[in-house]
């Protein structure tokens, strides 16, 4: 399961492998389409260039997920984005907004679990896992500059 066809009949909860990585969920390559309605952004102006934000919102699949699919409700998951949003002034009121970017799982949290996978032995802790995830995007965009 390296790469190639989705293995569609692999159910969520299975052992994967991707590039020697195991991992359970969603296979590699699959898709998702969600909506987020009354969705609110709040930001912070903290420095000339810098603002600080949260947004926060329900989301909602745009389509039925199939039937014992995907986790349990009650699961928890700390995801970090790195994006690029590209906007646009309509008028004095509105923006089109467009958010492409990459998100990492970070930890999750199984509803029957008293803590976050990050904080098992055997797991890395969320500070080391953040740490790798800046570390490999750096050797990226350092790759890929002129």
């Amino acid at each position: 399961m390296g790469g190639g066809v989705i293995p569609w009949s692999v159910a969520f909860d299975d052992i994967k492998k991707f590039h020697g990585q195991v991992y359970s969920g969603m296979p590699v390559g699959g898709t998702h389409l969600w909506e987020y309605p009354g969705g609110i952004w709040e930001e912070r102006k903290v420095a000339p260039d810098r603002w600080t934000f949260s947004f926060t919102s329900e989301k909602k699949r745009v389509r039925k997920a199939p039937a014992g699919s995907g986790a349990l409700p009650g699961t928890r998951y700390h995801w970090f984005i790195l994006a690029h949003q590209r906007v646009e002034k309509l008028d004095a009121d509105t923006y089109a907004t467009v958010m492409e970017g990459t998100k990492y799982k970070v930890a999750h949290k199984r509803p029957h679990w008293r803590r976050w996978s990050t904080e098992y032995p055997d797991n890395a802790p969320e500070r080391e896992v953040l740490i790798r995830i800046l570390e490999e995007e750096l050797s990226v965009l350092r790759a890929n500059g002129s």
